[in-house]
């Protein structure tokens, strides 16, 4: 585990939910620290949901044809070291430690230089994921937006593409409270004459996508005009498809993944790394990437017998694609949700897309400080008719899986358990299944 020091440390900073609009504190940070981004080729995404899929998938696809690759996500599951990986595996808690040492001198310096607020927490992990990827060297990164586009720190460098997953209502408080509006700070990331990959999109957010590529002379391939999933079957462990874009077409590709939102993202994931090439990959560099691709927490089965998956979707348009995932690919007769959410999400609309999904819901809450505790969700639960047959709470996510688990074992064979609402959720039901329920 990473020295309590360096964890203390980095939590007493500005926390990433709260968004401090200004790439100011970024840049002289970096500036600090020798420019480490400078330099480095990026594929950069942005969006509301399937980001962290996408980038999984790029950055998969990319080490495939032999890249030395580096890949920044947000938020984690269990450590903020998952979030910085080369070549396919977190960096080390040696390295996590160092390179934290590398950019802790210079905090001080720009939380004094830059008055209106400190450098965040996202803003640290930033720097510190391009001092690693520049130190290594990597060969091209996959990079990730924290949230919004615009004032992102990631949003420091000039990709070499730019990729806009799906665009919804999330942080509403800080991008916007209509698609439109949130998807001007999303397209931030959009740069003159780069090209940018764009999944499917309501009709309010492709308007303004379409426009900011036109405003900077940014070729654009769009899901559904430009590039498309032409064929999709479910099958047992994930979907086989057919994807088309203008660099052509690979089929009989297996994706290991639930749900036609991966589907899409895996489109569009190679169409961005095509894109990066400027060139069609090898048909059988695809299919071998694929084939061994997997994505922690977004429909994850940790286990059979009875079976438990897990998914961090915590929108009301996440949930949906979750929802669709589970009908599609998983055959339960009885279905046991485990539920917890944050505080800041819009609970109420959630709970109205789950309404009648599950036969057992189990209300409960996250160690997380953000967390909506278990008493508030009981309350907006009981307001809603019929959300289930029956509705239990745990005070933990503990209490919630071993509950699970015992009625599952009551109902057969046909039950399965889904926990869902929270990225922190996912990330301790899986701690808790992957090193046993006693320990």
């Amino acid at each position: 585990m990473v020295n309590s020091d360096v964890m203390s440390a980095l939590a007493s900073r500005w926390p990433e939910n709260k968004i401090n609009p200004s790439l100011d504190r970024i840049k002289l940070l970096l500036d600090y620290l020798g420019n480490p981004q400078d330099g480095l080729k990026a594929i950069h995404i942005a969006g509301t949901n399937g980001k962290t899929s996408t980038s999984r998938m790029i950055e998969r696809l990319l080490r495939s044809l032999d890249l030395r690759t580096g890949l920044y996500t947000s938020p984690h599951l269990v450590h903020p070291r998952e979030r910085i990986s080369i070549d396919g595996e977190p960096i080390s808690v040696k390295n996590f430690e160092e390179v934290f040492n590398q950019v802790e001198p210079f905090l001080e310096i720009v939380d004094e230089k830059i008055p209106g607020g400190s450098v965040t927490f996202f803003e640290v992990l930033t720097a510190m994921a391009f001092v690693s990827f520049s130190d290594t060297p990597v060969d091209v990164i996959s990079l990730e937006v924290g949230m919004g586009g615009r004032w992102d720190a990631t949003n420091v460098l000039t990709p070499m593409v730019s990729v806009i997953t799906p665009i919804d209502l999330d942080h509403q408080e800080y991008l916007g409270n209509t698609v439109e509006k949130i998807a001007l700070e999303k397209t931030g990331i959009i740069k003159e004459n780069i090209p940018v990959i764009v999944s499917n999109q309501s009709k309010d957010a492709a308007k303004i996508i379409l426009a900011k590529a036109i405003e900077n002379n940014s070729p654009i391939m769009r899901e559904g005009i430009e590039l498309d999933v032409l064929e999709r079957s479910v099958g047992i462990g994930g979907q086989q498809l057919t994807i088309a874009n203008p660099y052509g077409t690979h089929s009989e590709l297996f994706l290991p993944l639930f749900g036609k939102h991966q589907a899409s993202n895996a489109a569009v994931s190679l169409t961005a790394v095509e894109a990066f090439l400027d060139r069609q990959i090898d048909h059988d560099l695809v299919q071998e990437a694929f084939a061994e691709f997997s994505s922690p927490g977004r429909l994850q089965v940790l286990k059979r017998n009875p079976t438990i998956v897990i998914d961090a979707a915590h929108n009301p348009a996440g949930i949906k694609a979750t929802k669709q995932g589970i009908t599609e690919s998983f055959q339960f007769d009885n279905l046991i949700l485990i539920l917890a959410f944050m505080g800041d999400k819009d609970v109420n609309q959630i709970l109205e897309e789950l309404k009648g999904f599950a036969q057992v819901v189990i209300l409960t809450q996250t160690n997380s400080a953000r967390a909506l505790s278990v008493v508030d969700l009981a309350k907006k639960v009981k307001n809603i008719s019929q959300f289930a047959t029956r509705i239990e709470s745990s005070d933990n996510s503990s209490e919630a899986i071993k509950l699970a688990i015992d009625i599952a074992k009551d109902l057969g064979n046909s039950a399965g358990i889904i926990a869902l609402g929270s990225v922190v959720l996912a990330g301790e039901i899986g701690l808790l299944i992957k090193g046993g329920l006693n320990k």
